[in-house]
């Protein structure tokens, strides 16, 4: 608890137990009237305060107002009657800031999973200058500044290793447990904890747009995007608390009115007033206007803290609704790492053909490329290697130890007119002929990673209908993939332009209350992410695309989040309706057995602070995500 709940929790106290000792104490007049009215104040002044500055403020109609003239009303009763019994109107306050100080409670505890994800800020960089370590703050470390990163200190800023390795806890941002090695050359992002050895980092960013600042920006921006179902409770409590002051008001007047002009009968007033009165306590529209947002907020809370970053209530809701889930192929369901998986049709040894297309292939980044020279597994001597021409969509023709070496596709081997082997196997094939004579084939694979079948099967127990894959890769690539997973539907050889249109093609084809997630790594998907219903990056760590395009950002590669994410919405939306019907329901039907008598001001403390209650304890299970 913090000081104003433990303040609160003090006041509660004094005033329960005066009240207690007070009906036990035979006082009687002013004096029972002063004491009562002392344990009043002491619990119930700041709602008489908060209900004043609204009535100046010209803003009347909210849940201290109700309070403040339904307590006032019963005591002015207890006084007109000579009843002497004032323990409704304190009864009435005393539940009323009991259920208050729970809904903080709560509100704080799902703070606290925000604020643990919070707690990636780093609070200074070691800065090293003139040999020496300068403690600054991580906004005034500029772009390849060299820090010093020691065992147990947070990763100020992004950047890359120049010296030392170490291993890295990611849990705040990713939520898995599993540390991550990095040694020299390596990239490495802000928000991390190091773990053991020493890192020299030159950074790569500033801090304000480093990893995470990003997040922690998008976290505190969450709650403005309000959700369907929020902005309905705000609308219905605007027009709903104004009626029943007046439907409140005309109770205690009309009644009796009826019965002095119509019935020719002695007016009750004090009968209709006190209903009147009842009937504002039921009214109060507490559970609804505390428990949604709060099952909103504390589910954004469970799922940040499971490395899911939903950036707002309004995403929360249409995730729910995902039923068709398309996905993007290379960095999402595979690793987008490519490796060398055969050499076929070739009469020189594999090492010498993959030293030559290694060779050939040198100067170019491309991941086909880098895949050559990591199977080859020796370092470049770009010496050896001269005359090297990029023929666009085909492949490479370079000098390698004076002989000429054609390295690329089918077509390339065309235009050479050289005769190639097809092959059997499914990849990227590269075609290698030397000196215009055909040695063999590599064939390149991408690796599907590890949980995507399962991630593919988890989507649909969630009640996703259809999952499609877009990529670029060729046909029977893409097939295959998709047939290993278990996906419905597959597009192969899309450029990016291509990729927005065939997601147009199916949100057009779908119903409108059925919303269709596309899953990208965010790099190159920020077109499609923003056109989808909704946008979900995974794997963005450091990917400022997928931060700034995306709705949702999965922070790891792992696509069993994307399920998670699902269920987690769903479980979500499942507690808001609860709270909305149950809050509902039972306010209305007190507000009937209120009007006709039945229900007496203890009734109404029930259906305002027990069911606030139950509504809040039922928002609080947002929070238990992690075994969805």
């Amino acid at each position: 608890m913090n000081k104003k709940q433990k303040k609160m929790l003090i006041r509660i106290i004094i005033a329960a137990v005066m009240v207690i000792v007070l009906n036990f104490i035979p006082t009687t007049g002013i004096l029972r009237l002063a004491l009562y009215l002392a344990a009043y104040l002491i619990i119930g002044y700041d709602i008489l305060k908060k209900a004043g500055k609204g009535i100046l403020n010209r803003r009347v109609f909210d849940e201290n107002f109700l309070m403040a003239v339904a307590t006032v009303g019963a005591f002015a009763l207890a006084i007109y009657s000579k009843s002497g019994d004032y323990n409704e109107a304190i009864a009435v306050m005393l539940f009323y800031q009991i259920g208050e100080l729970f809904q903080s409670y709560a509100v704080g505890k799902s703070r606290r999973n925000i604020s643990a994800l919070m707690d990636i800020r780093p609070d200074y960089a070691n800065v090293e200058r003139d040999g020496k370590l300068e403690k600054v703050d991580p906004d005034e470390v500029e772009i390849d500044s060299m820090i010093v990163v020691q065992p147990g200190e947070k990763i100020p800023l992004d950047g890359i290793v120049m010296a030392g390795s170490s291993s890295l806890n990611t849990s705040a941002l990713t939520g898995e447990s599993l540390p991550r090695d990095v040694k020299q050359g390596d990239e490495i992002i802000s928000g991390c904890i190091n773990l053991n050895g020493v890192l020299k980092i030159k950074t790569t960013k500033e801090f304000g747009e480093s990893t995470v600042s990003k997040i922690l920006e998008l976290v505190e921006n969450s709650s403005s995007r309000k959700s369907k179902s929020e902005n309905f409770i705000s609308k219905f409590a605007k027009v709903y608390t104004p009626a029943v002051c007046y439907g409140a008001l005309a109770l205690a007047i009309l009644p009796s009115l009826v019965q002095v002009l119509f019935l020719g009968q002695t007016a009750q007033w004090g009968v209709w007033v006190y209903r009147a009165l009842t009937f504002l306590v039921i009214s109060c529209p507490c559970a609804l206007v505390i428990s949604i947002p709060l099952s909103f907020f504390a589910g954004i809370g469970g799922a940040s803290k499971e490395g899911v970053l939903i950036k707002g209530s309004n995403y929360m809701e249409t995730l729910s609704q995902a039923k068709y889930v398309v996905f993007d192929k290379t960095g999402t369901l595979t690793q987008g790492v490519f490796e060398v998986s055969g050499v076929h049709h070739n009469e020189m040894e594999n090492k010498k053909l993959l030293e030559y297309a290694a060779l050939a292939e040198c100067a170019s980044s491309h991941p086909i490329s880098k895949s050559l020279q990591r199977a080859y597994g020796k370092e470049i001597d770009r010496s050896r290697v001269s005359d090297i021409q990029e023929i666009s969509g085909h492949g490479i023709i370079a000098k390698v130890d004076g002989r000429e070496v054609a390295a690329g596709n089918s077509k390339l081997m065309k235009k050479l007119n050289v005769k190639y082997q097809d092959c059997h196997k499914v990849g990227t094939i590269i075609h290698v002929a030397i000196d215009g004579k055909y040695e063999g084939h590599i064939v390149i694979s991408d690796i599907v990673k590890e949980h995507a079948k399962e991630a593919i099967a988890r989507l649909k127990k969630a009640g996703v209908k259809k999952t499609v894959m877009l990529t670029g890769d060729a046909q029977p690539v893409a097939e295959q993939v998709a047939q290993s997973l278990g996906i419905d539907e597959v597009y192969a050889e899309l450029l990016p332009g291509d990729k927005v249109t065939k997601v147009e093609e199916l949100l057009a084809a779908k119903s409108e209350k059925e919303k269709l997630a596309f899953v990208g790594d965010g790099i190159n998907d920020a077109p499609v992410l923003t056109r989808a219903d909704i946008g979900i990056a995974m794997g963005a760590m450091g990917s400022d695309a997928a931060i700034e395009a995306a709705d949702v950002v999965l922070m790891d590669d792992d696509p069993l989040k994307i399920s998670k994410a699902i269920r987690i919405s769903g479980k979500c939306l499942s507690i808001v309706y609860q709270n909305i019907i149950l809050a509902l329901v039972i306010k209305f039907g007190c507000l009937a057995l209120g009007a006709v008598g039945i229900a007496n001001m203890w009734f109404a403390i029930f259906a305002d602070v027990g069911v606030m209650i139950i509504a809040v304890l039922n928002a609080i299970r947002t929070l238990r995500v992690h075994n969805l």
